[in-house]
């Protein structure tokens, strides 16, 4: 082994990939005088040696067998940009059984998994570092895990997925249908071919997931994380949020109270005083409560090659002075298993809902009823719209805080009236901080 040279096995070589191998290369020196190491990348795994790619690279460099990484004894550090969860997570599992640090912005695998890597690399005493798994560029897991440590969190309100938010802010600006803002997101890259999990806030849930359990210190599962997506909204739901001074974002949100703690995504109507609301196009942000630090806000871009790569590079300098001073696990991982998720029908809040109904004398009353029926609050109501053709109009309500089960009860009766034609929007009003 060259004691001068840290080796590195890229598992992975497209967008962020190739973007990690280029400042390697474009950076070596500045990175060299950085860890006083030359950073050198000895093998990269790929599925197609012969695929055209947007990096030059040497044929020698590229092997289709993971082994050339994870068995060789001189790579010191693995990162793992494969994406999805297998292969990936059984590779980062045997990288670090090798004996190897690991490097990975693979959120699928650290929400899924990360609480067993760390404490499976802590037993090895190598090192697992994830900046870019959250916020691409955003430095967040750093964060929670050093710069926010003495700090209890009570609560984390974030914007997590680019695709979304860029649609979402179209929608707002230009009262343009969703479908439309899709395709275009499509066209232009913001979106996949199969957008599904941005769309329907799995990949938010996901993100969510990792940030929690660092926030509250426990380990959360993603697949109990409650997610609703975007799909459902239409024009108008923009147009009165606008006018009751809201804005609409798809906002992943955690908060924990005596022991127990709550975490979900959904489209929620933010203040347009707060700051989140302001985090338009493919831009992320989370805002953070903390006993001690008050309220912080991160903002940046959450995806693309260059971000992305710069937290992967970024944790690969942390992790080769850890190799040059001999210490690992510096931030030890500890989780309080005793914390509980809430369901969703516990958690209360304010809600929006709009709906068509018959325009007569009653109506208002009678969906009034059914509110109190439930023990909801009516805080204002809005009616705008009307067609005269079929009798009909649009009206809107907002409420004060109510426990989710009750509204979702109320909905339903609501909707069986014989009065009202359809319940066209439903959405939560999440009152975000004012201030960071």
């Amino acid at each position: 082994m060259n004691e001068t040279t840290i080796n590195i096995g890229l598992m992975g070589l497209g967008v962020v990939g190739s973007g990690v191998l280029r400042i390697i290369r474009e950076k070596a020196r500045v990175l060299a005088m950085e860890t006083d190491r030359d950073l050198r990348v000895k093998k990269i795994l790929v599925r197609d040696r012969e695929k055209a790619r947007g990096v030059d690279v040497e044929p020698a460099l590229l092997t289709c067998d993971p082994g050339d990484i994870l068995d060789d004894p001189s790579i010191h550090i693995v990162i793992e940009l494969i994406g999805g969860v297998e292969p990936a997570y059984t590779y980062a599992k045997r990288a670090i059984q090798a004996g190897k640090h690991l490097v990975t912005g693979n959120k699928d695998v650290m929400a899924n998994h990360g609480p067993e890597l760390l404490r499976l690399a802590n037993e090895q005493n190598v090192d697992v570092y994830f900046e870019a798994s959250v916020g691409g560029g955003i430095p967040l897991i750093g964060s929670f895990r050093s710069d926010l440590v003495a700090n209890e969190i009570h609560e984390i309100y974030a914007i997590i997925n680019g695709t979304t938010n860029y649609i979402l802010t179209r929608m707002s600006r230009e009262g343009a249908a969703l479908a439309d803002v899709l395709a275009e997101a499509q066209r232009l890259g913001f979106a996949e071919a199969d957008p599904t999990k941005d769309v329907e806030g799995i990949d938010a849930a996901y993100k969510l997931a990792i940030l929690t359990s660092l926030a509250f210190r426990t380990q959360v599962d993603p697949a109990a994380i409650y997610h609703e997506g975007i799909m459902q909204l239409e024009p108008a739901d923009f147009r009165y949020a606008q006018d009751l001074g809201y804005v609409i974002k798809l906002l992943a949100l955690a908060r924990q109270d005596n022991g127990r703690y709550e975490a979900a995504v959904h489209p929620a109507l933010v203040p347009q005083s707060a700051p989140l609301a302001s985090v338009d196009g493919v831009y992320n942000a989370v805002y953070v409560v903390g006993d001690l630090v008050g309220n912080v806000m991160f903002y940046g871009r959450g995806a693309g090659s260059e971000p992305t790569a710069s937290a992967i590079v970024a944790d690969v300098i942390d992790v080769a002075h850890n190799i040059i001073c001999g210490v690992t696990n510096r931030i030890p991982y500890s989780i309080d298993t005793a914390k509980s998720l809430k369901p969703l029908d516990e958690i209360e809040t304010r809600f929006y809902f709009r709906l068509w109904a018959a325009d007569r004398p009653g109506v208002l009353a009678k969906i009034a009823t059914v509110c109190g029926t439930h023990s909801i609050s009516i805080a204002s109501v809005i009616q705008k719209e009307a067609d005269p053709v079929n009798q009909t109009a649009e009206l809107v309500f907002t409420t004060h805080d109510a426990y989710e089960r009750a509204m979702q009860a109320a909905v339903q009766d609501i909707a069986a009236l014989d009065v009202v034609t359809r319940v066209a929007g439903f959405l939560r009003i999440v009152d975000v901080g004012e201030s960071v």
